[in-house]
């Protein structure tokens, strides 16, 4: 049933491959995928429109210890084609719960998914499907972090909310330091200044500039994405200023 008393209506997703492979050295885990799938379908039955951007670290890392000695460039757009392959398999695993979705790859591949353009992607999201944005910017030397705040800016997103293994954003690695210390919120300003470890500083600055804020949660904590387009504190909050 869709309500009306989501705070986040347009949101964007960014979903790490390192998540897709649950306790796996590498590759895809089903079950996983299918957890994800059902998460996602209920924020989308309270009508949210709803863009992803996917990693491809469980596949290929262009700066892994796999690719020392490869060129740079080369890496990288290994690296993207590997977020196409989990984009097919997210897009398998909602469409399987009855979602529609469509992939749309910043690299044209039209046998397998739409090419990236703007226009279309917002036309789907407002008929109502779920949009996942494959293949990075496309060029090399950028993060999947850095997509994930493009194309939030360019659908016009809400808020970018970050999944990750972790339950928010730590002033040091809470899997090593016991005593780390969980920020609710914090300045975009001081994340680039403490180099926390929240996104890279090129899409934590484009997230700054555009003003759209970012929550990092724990994936995998049961139904904490239908609690954050709530409204509910759930993760850590990096915002501006000027925001209350």
């Amino acid at each position: 049933m869709k309500v009306d008393n989501t705070k986040y209506k347009r949101i964007l997703l960014k979903l790490s491959g390192e998540a897709l492979m649950g306790k796996q050295n590498f590759g895809i885990d089903g079950d996983v995928v299918k957890f994800i799938a059902q998460e996602i379908k209920e924020i989308y039955d309270l009508g949210v429109q709803i863009g992803i951007v996917v990693g491809g670290g469980n596949i290929f890392r262009g700066v892994s210890e796999s690719a020392k000695g490869m060129d740079r460039v080369s890496a990288d757009y290994m690296g993207m084609l590997a977020t196409v392959i989990n984009s097919l398999a997210l897009q398998n695993a909602l469409e399987t719960l009855g979602i529609p979705t469509r992939v749309q790859s910043a690299i044209e591949m039209r046998q397998v998914a739409e090419p990236f353009i703007r226009r279309r992607a917002i036309r789907h999201l407002e008929k109502g499907r779920v949009v996942i944005f494959g293949a990075g910017t496309g060029n090399p030397y950028f993060t999947t972090d850095t997509a994930a705040t493009l194309r939030a800016s360019e659908i016009n997103a809400d808020v970018v909310i970050k999944a990750t293994k972790v339950d928010g954003v730590y002033d040091s690695d809470p899997m090593k330091n016991k005593n780390a210390v969980k920020f609710d919120t914090i300045k975009y300003i001081d994340v680039l200044t403490k180099g926390l470890k929240v996104m890279d500083s090129t899409a934590i600055s484009m997230c700054m500039d555009n003003e759209i804020p970012i929550i990092v949660f724990d994936l995998f904590g049961k139904g904490n994405l239908k609690d954050i387009v709530l409204g509910r504190k759930v993760g850590t909050l990096v915002e501006g200023e000027n925001d209350k």
